[in-house]
């Protein structure tokens, strides 16, 4: 059973999804192409590595994915002074600590970025550990990240929190179970639907409900 919480960062605790939209949609129109912010958002939570190719084709992938992802990194900086925590992210860490639960706070974002987000809710304080994208090679839907973030805690298995479908897509392949809170703006229909257990409207609501999860506490060992 599972003696590890894993956490989504990005859109889950710290409120960066529209941003990040919004800053895919300025790297596009740098070279003309105009892409539907709404897809745009519907692919976050997907790794850069993966999302050129997603929202705009492998053509654009090969000829320009590089340079794009290197362009949202300069039109995201200066937005990173404007994102802030979702109410009751740290109290809902601490609680699940509380519990006997080895805490990891994954993000395979730029070390810099996850380094803000985490001073934002002190989250180093309370987590055994956390990830950034010098912690794996293939980024989310692919369960590497999840997989390192369990290991980083000398975990045995890990229940996941996230927002998006495609933590869940990712927790899938790395056999975690997991809950939504709906932070990203995907669906309660959407979320179930890509596995998880239950949704939750917001983090307060999932730390009222923790008794009712897999964070109820963990199973005993020996």
């Amino acid at each position: 059973m599972a003696d590890t919480a894993v956490f989504d960062v990005d859109g889950t605790l710290i409120d960066t999804n529209y941003h990040h939209a919004l800053a895919w949609y300025r790297a596009f129109r740098r070279h003309d192409i105009t892409l539907p912010v709404w897809r745009l958002h519907r692919a976050i939570g997907m790794g850069g590595d993966h999302l050129v190719a997603a929202v705009a084709g492998e053509d654009v992938e090969a000829r320009l994915g590089d340079r794009l992802r290197a362009e949202w990194a300069e039109e995201f900086e200066p937005m990173l002074g404007e994102v802030q925590p979702f109410a009751d992210a740290r109290s809902l860490l601490e609680e699940v600590r509380r519990r006997g639960f080895a805490l990891v706070l994954a993000s395979s974002g730029k070390k810099h970025h996850v380094d803000h987000y985490l001073d934002l809710i002190d989250g180093k304080s309370v987590a055994q550990a956390w990830t950034t994208a010098d912690d794996v090679d293939h980024t989310k839907p692919a369960p590497d990240l999840l997989l390192a973030a369990v290991a980083k805690a000398n975990g045995t298995s890990g229940v996941v929190v996230g927002d998006s479908v495609w933590d869940f897509a990712a927790a899938d392949r790395a056999g975690c179970p997991g809950y939504a809170v709906r932070t990203g703006g995907f669906s309660p229909d959407e979320l179930c639907s890509a596995g998880a257990l239950a949704v939750y409207e917001s983090l307060t609501e999932l730390r009222d409900d923790l008794d009712d999860t897999l964070l109820a506490k963990p199973e005993p060992t020996g």
